[in-house]
């Protein structure tokens, strides 16, 4: 399946104080981005929309709002591509396909060749048994 395009117009990112402590530095490395997506009014095939309205995701709303907050990096431009990133991921795990498994038998050929071996070791462990007279 072809990668599904993310059309970045319907991405709304929002920055946000990041958690933890910041010390001196909190107004430089305190950055973080909310990143909130709504399913239903995107771009995105049906099919898709449907599976991820379907996924059981706690960064899923039960308005149908992606909501991922990214405040891995220290800077807010990283951070809006981590959030982005993961997006990505989540849309491309609800457009995985599994393929479908085909039952398959044994040949007949290959069912007696286990029960022939399975007999021949059966005679070996036979004949370390004590012999009696």
């Amino acid at each position: 399946m072809s990668p599904i395009a993310l059309n970045e117009n319907e991405v709304e990112f929002i920055a946000i104080r990041a958690q933890g402590a910041g010390g001196q530095n909190i107004n430089k490395v305190s950055n973080a981005v909310h990143l909130r997506f709504d399913i239903a009014a995107s771009s995105l095939p049906e099919e898709i929309k449907a599976k991820l309205l379907a996924m059981r995701d706690q960064r899923i709303s039960s308005d149908g709002i992606v909501v991922i907050k990214a405040q891995k990096h220290r800077s807010l431009e990283r951070n809006r591509e981590d959030g982005l990133v993961r997006l990505r991921e989540l849309i491309a795990a609800a457009a995985f396909v599994p393929t479908v498994r085909r039952a398959t038998k044994p040949s007949r050929s290959s069912q007696r060749k286990r029960v022939d071996s399975k007999v021949k070791r059966g005679q070996v462990k036979l004949l370390r048994s004590r012999i009696d007279e």
